[in-house]
């Protein structure tokens, strides 16, 4: 497994990873319209690619197949980590959010945070992160259920 900065032709099989972890992984913890409100079918394809292209993304690869992928902003705020079933419990979303503190704190954030859902809960918690607070943002007129999450970063270490 590799991890590389995003490029335009990643856009379909991120926005697949996307799909396939919302509908098939978080569907233990969201109702069946939950995951229809949250991964619509409508999704432009170059909106999401500009999204991706954007926000910086890393995807973890295998050759050219995208097993998963992340961003982290100056501010060390994670927006999204998903990673596709397939390549679950494998190490893919470690990798990420380590490239994702590394890169944070080279900019000097003092922390992590995300809006993390009922199913990346237990993975935040198990790499540090504690919940800040619950939410019930409303996609598509669904409520869902999610919870802001941070962890402290430790300023790099002079070489």
């Amino acid at each position: 497994m590799e991890l590389r900065p995003y490029r335009p032709s990643d856009a379909q099989a991120t926005l697949k990873v996307f799909l396939r972890a919302i509908r098939l992984t978080a569907s233990h913890d969201y109702t069946p319209e939950q995951i229809a409100a949250w991964a619509d079918e409508d999704i432009d394809v170059d909106q999401w690619h500009a999204a991706r292209d954007a926000a910086k993304t890393q995807v973890a690869c295998d050759g050219e197949h995208v097993l998963g992928f992340t961003d982290v902003d100056a501010r060390g705020y994670i927006d999204m980590m998903f990673i596709d079933p397939a390549y679950a419990r494998r190490g893919v979303a470690t990798a990420l959010l380590e490239w994702a503190a590394r890169t944070a704190a080279s900019h000097g954030a003092p922390e992590l945070t995300t809006h993390a859902s009922l199913t990346a809960r237990p993975f935040f918690e198990a790499h540090g992160f504690t919940v800040l607070a619950e939410q019930h943002p409303v996609r598509r007129g669904v409520e869902l259920r999610s919870f802001v999450m941070h962890r402290p970063l430790r300023p790099p270490r002079a070489e």
